[in-house]
């Protein structure tokens, strides 16, 4: 991401206090998808922080991501239910399929891969959402016929 974009979301935050830290990182996370290192520098500059600080903060919090996501977006769900009914199963068996690991994307930019502690479909373990849309009860010829359909989309 170009320097001159964070600038303009950094000129929002005229204050250059760090209780604004948090809200810069959503802002740039939810316009780019992810938080580079150049954007890590340039919050670093304008709130006069180091910027070991202000990557200790967003690596505690879950939600930031360093590295952009693929068009397909895939959430394996490790909550306990579906830890209980397979979900390093589904796990093991994505990281085969499409030879990526948590927090990576595929060569072709088609798909990321994010482990997540619980999406909230505890009753339909295992569960995996891909984008928005979410898949239940998870098998590995499900997991096969998901990813071969989205393969099949795209061509």
């Amino acid at each position: 991401m170009p320097a001159k974009d964070v600038e303009a979301i950094l000129e929002k935050y005229p204050d250059t206090n760090r209780d604004q830290l948090i809200p810069i990182l959503q802002e740039v996370q939810d316009k780019y998808g992810f938080i580079s290192e150049g954007s890590i520098a340039a919050i670093g500059k304008h709130l006069k922080m180091p910027t070991s600080n202000i990557y200790g903060v967003a690596t505690f919090y879950n939600q930031f991501r360093f590295n952009p996501k693929g068009k397909y977006h895939i959430r394996v769900c490790y909550g306990t239910a579906c830890h209980v009914w397979g979900a390093s199963t589904v796990l093991q068996n994505l990281t085969k399929i499409l030879k990526i690991g948590d927090g990576e994307i595929t060569k072709d930019k088609l798909f990321s891969l994010e482990v997540q502690t619980c999406i909230g479909g505890c009753g339909q373990a295992p569960v995996i959402a891909v984008n928005e849309r979410y898949y239940t009860r998870i098998t590995l010829e499900s997991l096969k016929r998901i990813i071969q359909t989205i393969q099949k989309s795209e061509q």
